[in-house]
């Protein structure tokens, strides 16, 4: 073999070697872990997913990984590769929540943000033929000369609802008996069968049973949130300062990846998702669903997220104040 040969050969050869390093990510299908079970914000997330994966050539798939308050979504998204692969959907719960009980050994300051996907306040809703009460002042009127008598259901006690359903009940200075239950969508059925008398419910839920339900109030001071429950009220209509009205009820979620995830990765993931939440057909479809578009960039990411611990820590406080009311009856 001449030189010119060899020089050749072995050129193609370094070549074929860095080839795999040098390959366009992403080069196969991936994952967004989420954290709840099967239902509508899940298909919100998938809305997001699949336009994603448009951009990006791709198919991304939304997991259902439900489990300790979004923990297990998370335990398995961090068992991952560092790739780009495997996307956290970044609830509050499992984001901020969970390490806050300690129930977490991460902080939100462990993820690097893509963008935020998507807000979902939450409502008190009651029986759609229930004319006991047409707004929530007949509500907590009704509650503060029947203390303990009605029941209420946020769904798990303890999450993002529970707190702000207990916030507007230690605000008003009121009391109902909470039925917690594991899935929302219980919680309507046993609200319409007259079990529960009102609920606090989320927009997904809302608009799959919105012929069974009249929502007293929206639970978030953003003027988009009452669009999504029909016009319904703020809940600083009626003069109530919950305490945590702003991002922390909204239910909104981050989409991450881990901290050490390549730079070059997290800037093809960043874009595909801010162009998919540019794309007027994905918005509406959200808004549609009953989810308002966030589109906060990952520069905001510190000061929305950080900001919202000391909302979430009243929110726990008012779930202790219900306890001991709850105790005292």
């Amino acid at each position: 073999m001449t030189l010119t040969s060899r020089l050749v050969a072995a050129a193609l050869g370094l070549a074929a070697l860095a080839g795999p390093a040098l390959a366009d990510f992403p080069e196969r299908n991936i994952e967004s872990i989420y954290p709840w079970a099967p239902g509508a914000t899940m298909a919100a997330s998938q809305v997001i997913a699949d336009a994603m994966g448009d951009e990006l050539g791709v198919n991304i798939s939304v997991v259902s990984t439900p489990g300790a308050g979004g923990v297990k979504a998370f335990e398995t998204a961090l068992s991952r590769d560092a790739d780009g692969y495997t996307l956290f959907d970044g609830y509050v719960a499992p984001l901020v929540i969970q390490p806050m009980k300690g129930n977490a050994d991460w902080t939100y300051q462990d993820f690097t943000p893509l963008w935020s996907a998507t807000s979902n306040s939450f409502a008190i809703a009651v029986r759609a033929d229930d004319d006991r009460f047409d707004d929530l002042s007949d509500l907590i009127a009704y509650m503060k000369e029947n203390p303990g008598d009605l029941r209420y259901s946020p769904g798990v006690a303890g999450g993002i609802p529970h707190m702000v359903g207990a916030a507007t009940l230690m605000a008003t200075d009121t009391v109902a008996q909470l039925v917690p239950y594991p899935e929302i969508d219980v919680a309507v059925r046993d609200m319409r069968g007259g079990i529960l008398d009102f609920m606090v419910t989320n927009p997904g839920v809302y608009n799959v049973n919105k012929a069974d339900m009249k929502v007293l109030a929206v639970l978030s001071d953003l003027a988009d949130a009452s669009a999504t429950y029909g016009g319904a009220p703020l809940v600083g209509a009626f003069d109530i300062d919950i305490g945590m009205a702003n991002l922390s009820p909204s239910g909104w979620n981050w989409w991450l990846v881990r901290k050490d995830t390549p730079e070059d990765v997290v800037t093809t993931l960043r874009n595909a998702m801010e162009a998919a939440l540019n794309r007027d057909d994905v918005r509406q479809r959200l808004l549609d669903m009953g989810y308002v578009p966030t589109g906060f960039s990952p520069d905001q990411y510190e000061d929305i997220v950080g900001a919202v611990a000391g909302e979430l820590e009243h929110g726990q406080k008012a779930i202790e104040w219900e306890t001991e009311k709850l105790n005292g009856l």
